[in-house]
């Protein structure tokens, strides 16, 4: 039985994964090779990481990790857990199964894009949900953001800093007064006829189509995707969701621990703010929280016995 089980491979999984090696804990990833990041040409914002692969990031953590004698990853997909006696059990999709006492859950999320034709071959290119992460590289171009919630109206007062803006409100997400006042502050354009195509050589884009036939030229368009949890896990084992403004999420303490005990969650799977740098450092206090919370358990133990 292992120490703890980390569900995911990504920024936020291997954080935590370091923390729980150093402290010389017997720990697995199970990684299922699919993170979110993997449509983006390079990070951006992640110190000393600047412009690099997000693939080239994971293979070097990966390579680290596996420095350390109590540290194992396996290449797979975790297809349920639930709790045992002695922990968790987690069945894998080839049929295996491995167990560990707790567990850390950096299974991070799905993106729902808008169904709009020529939005997902230009995701993570020309198709843009941060502007922090990827704002810098569009800069100075015309802008467009394509609402698809609530909150797309703040996220359209963020882009005139990277470029001239447009407001596409798909004829659902109309600016209030306070909105309206914010982006004639910010020189943003605001157009109610929908958006129906994206046009250009994708992944490239030219500009995109209204649905009254005008073509509006752009070079970038943000969007906020509806957003789900990867996989079932967190709901099968009972852990709390909370909803957030592009959908549910796990909810955590500030060290990670989910609702149930032994839990913990870090990642995007366990916040509304989405960030490569914010994803591992929710994972290194998730993995922090793990070890402390088993070092407790064993001085209660002790206690126990002494009785």
């Amino acid at each position: 039985m292992y120490d703890v089980v980390v569900i995911g491979g990504s920024f936020a999984g291997l954080s935590a994964a370091l923390q729980l090696a150093r402290a010389r804990q017997r720990i697995l990833v199970i990684d299922a090779g699919l993170p979110r990041n993997r449509f983006a040409d390079a990070a951006h914002g992640f110190l000393g990481q600047d412009g690099r692969p997000p693939s080239a990031i994971m293979r070097d953590a990966r390579c680290q990790l596996e420095r350390y004698p109590t540290a194992e990853i396996l290449s797979g997909e975790a297809r349920e857990a639930s709790a045992i006696e002695s922990g968790f059990t987690i069945g894998l999709t080839n049929g295996g199964e491995r167990r560990a006492r707790r567990l850390v859950l950096a299974t991070g999320i799905v993106d729902e894009l808008p169904a709009i034709p020529g939005m997902s071959e230009r995701w993570g290119a020309t198709v843009l949900h941060c502007p922090y992460c990827h704002g810098y590289e569009v800069s100075g171009l015309p802008l467009g953001v394509i609402a698809a919630h609530p909150m797309s109206p703040h996220q359209a007062t963020l882009i005139p800093d990277w470029g001239p803006t447009t407001y596409f409100t798909q004829g659902q997400f109309e600016p209030d007064a306070a909105d309206l006042h914010a982006f004639a502050a910010r020189g943003i354009t605001v157009e109610r006829t929908p958006v129906v195509e994206l046009l250009g050589d994708a992944p490239a884009l030219d500009g995109v189509r209204l649905a009254d036939g005008r073509i509006v030229a752009l070079s970038a368009v943000f969007t906020a995707p509806r957003t789900k949890p990867a996989t079932p896990l967190a709901t099968m084992l009972g852990c709390a969701l909370e909803d957030g403004p592009t959908g549910p999420y796990v909810k955590v303490d500030q060290w990670g621990a989910t609702t149930v005990p032994g839990v913990w969650a870090a990642g995007d799977a366990a916040t509304p703010l989405h960030n490569a740098t914010i994803a591992s450092a929710a994972g290194v206090l998730a993995g922090i929280g793990a070890h402390q919370e088993a070092v407790r358990a064993a001085v209660a133990h002790e206690a126990q016995n002494v009785q």
